[in-house]
């Protein structure tokens, strides 16, 4: 059980929060490439790339599915897709926007709804499987450089969904939506997955994305309510920022740090038409396409 004491008032008041990019199509997944740049996806299968100079974006792409998370590869030469549509792991090639299929199955496991990539610094790309509703099947994926996948952690979790890493990628952060928490598993040094650990479950009552922060803040979405946790290094949970309202914050999904400072937390809303965005006094975790430098 989580020792976290849940506050009933939110850290950021929702002025604060405000409209980073309009006219997208219910967007799930957002990422922020090597180069700074936002990209997006869509509930239609677009892969959105946010103009930095215009401000408005660009369908680029389109899976013919629907984009749930995004991820971009330590070299960034390609972005790693989730369409649960398409029941598939896509790859896009970044030079040419060419998007094909990584894994549709591993082993005999066929994938029902793949959720969300994450990538380490050696090249391996994790990808949550969140299983069926309404069950506790829910697993991790695990894909070397060469694209060859395997059972990394599974069957235990209650629709894993979001994912993130901490900053020494020894252990690999998991939203379980329906448990609801996140749970956390060692990275061996081998690369298999030891025991999982329950990190938090008092973030309620649909937890969605998680990023961390340079100081150890996991920072965990909800898709309700809206809402965006903040979760410290002693596991004690905070609300960051709600919007009891939905129409700033609106089916809050993925999260993702970017700006010029690395301050800016991106959120985007499955239940209306934008991407918001909120300035914070603490840098976001650089990924492994950023470098993982601060």
């Amino acid at each position: 059980m989580s020792t976290a004491v849940t506050s009933g008032k939110a850290e950021i008041e929702l002025e604060k929060v405000s409209v980073y990019v309009e006219g997208l199509d219910h967007s799930e997944g957002v990422v922020v490439a090597p180069d700074g740049i936002v990209w997006a996806g869509g509930e239609a299968g677009q892969v959105y790339r946010i103009d930095p100079k215009s401000g408005q974006p660009e369908e680029v792409a389109n899976t013919g599915g629907f984009v749930l998370g995004m991820a971009f590869s330590p070299d960034g030469s390609w972005m790693a897709l989730c369409d649960p549509k398409k029941h598939a792991v896509l790859r896009m090639d970044m030079k040419t926007l060419a998007i094909a299929t990584l894994a549709e199955k591993v082993g005999d496991w066929q994938f029902k709804i793949p959720n969300y990539p994450v990538f380490v610094s050696n090249g391996t790309l994790y990808v949550s499987e969140s299983g069926d509703f309404g069950k506790t099947n829910g697993r991790v994926f695990a894909f070397d450089a060469d694209g060859r996948g395997r059972l990394w952690a599974g069957s235990e979790l209650s629709f894993a969904n979001g994912m993130t890493l901490d900053a020494d990628e020894s252990h690999l952060y998991v939203v379980e939506t329906f448990l609801p928490g996140v749970c956390r598993y060692p990275i061996n040094p081998d690369g298999s997955a030891g025991k999982r650990e329950l990190y938090v479950d008092d973030v309620c009552d649909v937890p969605d994305g998680v990023a961390f922060d340079v100081e150890g803040n996991l920072y965990c979405s909800c898709y309700a309510p809206s809402r965006i946790y903040k979760i410290d290094p002693h596991r004690r949970t905070s609300i960051l920022a709600e919007d009891i309202t939905c129409h700033m914050m609106s089916n809050c999904t993925n999260i993702a740090f970017g700006g010029p400072d690395f301050k800016t937390l991106f959120i985007t809303n499955l239940g209306r038409w934008h991407i918001a965005k909120v300035e914070l006094s603490t840098a976001g975790l650089r990924l492994a396409c950023h470098g993982k430098s601060v």
